[in-house]
C-alpha cells in the first residue's frame, strides 16, 4: 500500500485525479490490471446496490433486535428531515438491519459499518441522475482514505472502538461526497477530518456482543455526519487540524478506551440493566435444552 498519509494521497493528485491514484495503488498492489481492479470495484457498488434492493422489511434477526425498522423509516410521514435525508436514514437502516439479518452486504470498512457509504451514495445518485462510473470513482476515494485510516490508526471495533468502525466509514463517505459533487483533493481531506473530529471517542458497546444496538442507529448517525461534513468542506469550512493528525489522534484515543469499551459488550450501554437483561435472553436462547435451567 502506498498511502500512508493523507498528505501523500493529496501529493499524488497533483498529476492525476484522486481516485485514480487509488487505482493505480491497488493496480500496483495487487500486480492487477485496470480493467480487472474497477471490475471489482463495479462488484462491490454492485452488492451495495443489492444490499438495499434485497432488503425484506418482513425478515427479522436471529436474536429479533433487528428488522422492519427501515422500513417504517422510509414509510414515515412528515418528517423532520425531509425527503432526502429521510431517505439516507431508512437506507442506513435498512443495510445495517440486512447484515444482522444475514443478508450480503459490503464491509466498508467493516460489517458493522456497511450502511454508511450505501446510505449516502445511493440516495444522491437517485436524486441527481449520476452515473454508476461516478460512484465508483467514489468508491476509490473512500478506499484511499479508508487505506490511510487502517494504517495510521485503525478500523477495528474491539481495537479502537466504534470511532473506527462508523467513525471511519463517516470520515470515507465524506471525502467520497465531495468527490460526487467535484471537490477537490483538499475539501476530501476536510470533510474526512471534519467527519472523524464529530466522532472521537464513541465507544463500541454492542448489546450482547451483537452487531445491531446501538450499531444499526450509529451507521445512521455516520451517514448524516458525512454529509454535513462534505457540505461544510465544500463551502470552504475546514477543522483546523489536519487531516492526518486527527487519525493519528483517533488512534491514541482508541488505545485509551478501556476493554469494556471496545467491543466486548461489556461496558456502555451493553451494561444497562437492560441491556444485560437482553444480553441474558440471548444467551439461554442459544444454550443446548440440556443446559438449560428448568423452570
Amino acid at each position: 500500500m502506498a498511502f500512508q498519509s493523507v498528505a501523500q494521497l493529496i501529493s499524488s493528485a497533483a498529476r492525476l485525479p484522486l481516485w485514480c491514484a487509488v487505482l493505480e495503488d491497488d493496480c500496483r498492489d495487487r500486480g492487477a490490471g485496470q480493467a480487472d481492479s474497477l471490475s471489482k470495484m463495479s462488484a462491490l457498488w454492485q452488492a451495495m446496490k443489492d444490499s438495499v434492493s434485497g432488503y425484506d422489511e418482513t425478515r427479522r434477526s436471529p436474536s429479533g433486535l433487528s428488522g422492519g425498522q427501515g422500513a417504517k423509516m422510509a414509510q414515515a410521514e412528515r418528517t423532520l428531515c425531509g425527503p432526502f435525508l429521510q431517505q439516507v436514514i431508512a437506507t442506513a437502516l435498512k443495510v445495517g438491519e440486512h447484515n444482522a439479518c444475514m443478508g450480503r452486504i459490503v464491509a466498508a470498512p467493516t460489517a458493522g459499518a456497511s450502511g454508511v457509504m450505501p446510505a449516502v451514495l445511493l440516495p444522491l445518485q437517485e436524486q441527481e441522475h449520476l452515473s454508476d462510473e461516478l460512484m465508483v470513482e467514489c468508491l476509490y476515494v473512500a478506499a484511499g482514505f479508508g487505506q490511510v485510516i487502517a494504517s495510521r490508526a485503525s478500523i477495528s471495533g474491539a481495537e479502537g472502538g466504534c470511532q473506527a468502525e462508523v467513525g471511519s466509514a463517516s470520515g470515507m463517505a465524506a471525502a467520497a461526497l465531495v468527490h460526487a459533487r467535484g471537490g477537490s483533493p483538499e475539501q476530501m481531506a476536510a470533510a474526512c477530518a471534519m467527519a472523524l473530529q464529530n466522532v472521537l471517542g464513541l465507544v463500541c458497546d454492542p448489546v450482547a456482543g451483537l452487531v445491531e444496538v446501538p450499531c444499526v442507529k450509529r451507521n445512521v448517525m455516520g451517514a448524516v455526519n458525512a454529509m454535513a461534513c462534505a457540505d461544510m468542506a465544500l463551502a470552504g469550512i475546514s477543522g483546523a487540524i489536519p487531516c492526518d493528525e486527527v487519525i493519528d489522534a483517533m488512534g491514541a484515543v482508541g488505545h485509551c478506551l478501556p476493554a469494556s469499551l471496545r467491543e466486548t459488550g461489556e461496558g456502555g450501554l451493553a451494561a444497562t440493566p437492560t441491556g444485560r437483561n437482553i444480553a441474558g435472553v440471548q444467551t439461554q436462547s442459544t444454550l443446548p435444552p440440556e443446559s438449560k435451567p428448568l423452570s
